[in-house]
């Protein structure tokens, strides 16, 4: 799989998959990553020893790093714990690619529509804030 070549990222991240979208003025396209390994006991329930969250897969995060190493402003999105294991990853690992991430902001479970359009949204801004060159 090639990089992103789009000048935004948009991630939506959980331990199951990730759906990530690279975002140009007229155009979303869309790729969709799993985890290599499944982690079959990640459920918490009450009274259990544990915390009932898995790590990060760091292979996993690996895959999802370099299909956005290419993009401009990145932005990381998702329900639970991923995405803040996700961008501190970034930040000890790939810290080129830490510093595009934009924000990391809690998004339940969109329609690519509805995660198009949140993306779009946020970036609006900072777009007009960029001059064109």
């Amino acid at each position: 799989m090639g990089s992103m070549k789009h000048y935004h990222a948009a991630i939506w991240i959980d331990h199951a998959g990730a759906r990530l979208f690279s975002l140009s003025a007229g155009d979303a396209s869309e790729w969709t990553l799993h985890p290599h390994e499944r982690h079959p006991h990640i459920h918490h329930k009450a009274g259990s020893v544990g915390s009932g969250k898995a790590a990060g897969d760091p292979d996993y995060f690996r895959e999802i790093a370099a299909a956005i190493a290419d993009s401009g402003a990145v932005l990381i999105t998702g329900p639970g714990t991923a995405k803040s294991e996700f961008a501190a990853f970034l930040k000890a690992k790939h810290p080129d690619i830490a510093a595009k991430v934009a924000a990391v902001e809690p998004l339940d479970h969109p329609s690519d529509g509805q995660l198009v359009a949140f993306a779009r949204k946020f970036f609006r801004a900072a777009d007009r804030m960029t001059p064109n060159t």
